[in-house]
């Protein structure tokens, strides 16, 4: 295959998330060690750990991308959508989730940091990038390339980048599926899905169960299915923010595989923000979705759910 350059917005905002990840994880560590997380409370999300690190990365987003961005939306999950730039009505909007799993962030055990940059007039996003602060697997990326392709790519911690392109798909009985069950309300939910549990541990005669299901958060969990190290990701309970699905979704999307909602059908990339009132409204939506490495499994995955077979 072909090995592609990252598309230069892409790599312009892979640079801003790598720096802030420098930059907070020996704080990060010092808190794990002292036992201080500098937790407060979350008057926007309450049922969300809430810390001052969080904070502290919304602001210096919002510095560093208004000095890499002329004019545009900042939307982060820590405060209202705000215009940044002298055009009153900038196309890009950016979305950004300064600390994923800041709870598990501020134990130094793992933390994410997305971006996503959108454009309204494309109806799209154009480019993204999911962090991953503690480990050499530094991020996942897409973009929009010259061509009018989208592109994906993981990069070490060294530099060494890899295009993402998924070619190939499990069937459930021998798939790694993962769910974010790390809250109790979660766990109880993913512990009904008997079909579910029934599919991955199915065997052909003398075989051992080859199935699993793991733990994962967020946008990463999307980009490891990006990347071929889990075959899929589900959420049916709850639903993810757009800050948690968006950026995994659109790195996901141009590496090849799918996403659907639970009646299976295909989730856009158009998350409908054309106006300040649709970016606010967003904010306040959750989606539930199957996203996987191929159709074949996510249907498998849909109609386990259905408890159907």
């Amino acid at each position: 295959m072909q090995q592609h350059r990252m598309p230069e917005l892409a790599g312009r905002i892979a640079s801003i998330v790598t720096s802030l990840m420098a930059e907070i994880r020996p704080r990060l560590i010092s808190a794990a060690l002292s036992g201080n997380h500098a937790d407060r409370a979350n008057e926007r999300h309450a049922d969300n750990f809430l810390s001052d690190f969080d904070l502290l990365l919304h602001d210096r987003y919002r510095t560093l991308l208004a000095d890499a961005l002329p004019s545009f939306v900042y939307a982060s999950e820590e405060a209202d959508p705000q215009v940044i730039g002298s055009d009153p009505d900038p196309d890009l909007l950016v979305l950004v989730d300064p600390l994923d799993t800041s709870e598990m962030a501020v134990r130094s055990l793992y933390g994410y940091t997305h971006v996503m940059v959108y454009s309204r007039s494309l109806a799209r996003p154009v480019a993204a990038v999911v962090g991953d602060i503690f480990h050499h697997l530094q991020f996942y990326a897409a973009g929009l390339d010259g061509d009018g392709e989208d592109r994906a790519f993981l990069v070490e911690r060294n530099g060494t980048a890899h295009e993402l392109r998924l070619d190939r798909s499990v069937p459930l009985s021998e798939a790694l599926v993962t769910n974010f069950l790390m809250k109790p309300g979660r766990f109880k939910a993913l512990a009904r899905q008997a079909k579910l549990f029934e599919e991955l541990g199915r065997v052909e005669g003398d075989e051992n169960p080859r199935g699993r299901i793991g733990v994962d958060f967020g946008s990463i969990s999307l980009c490891h299915v990006a990347a071929g190290f889990t075959d899929a990701t589900v959420e049916f309970d709850k639903g993810f923010a757009i800050w948690d699905l968006a950026p995994g979704h659109y790195i996901l999307d141009a590496a090849g595989g799918v996403a659907v909602d639970l009646t299976g059908e295909t989730i856009s990339l158009d998350y409908h923000l054309a106006t300040l009132d649709d970016i606010g409204r967003a904010m306040d939506r959750r989606q539930t979705f199957i996203a996987a490495s191929g159709h074949n499994l996510a249907e498998e995955i849909r109609t386990a759910l259905l408890g159907r077979v």
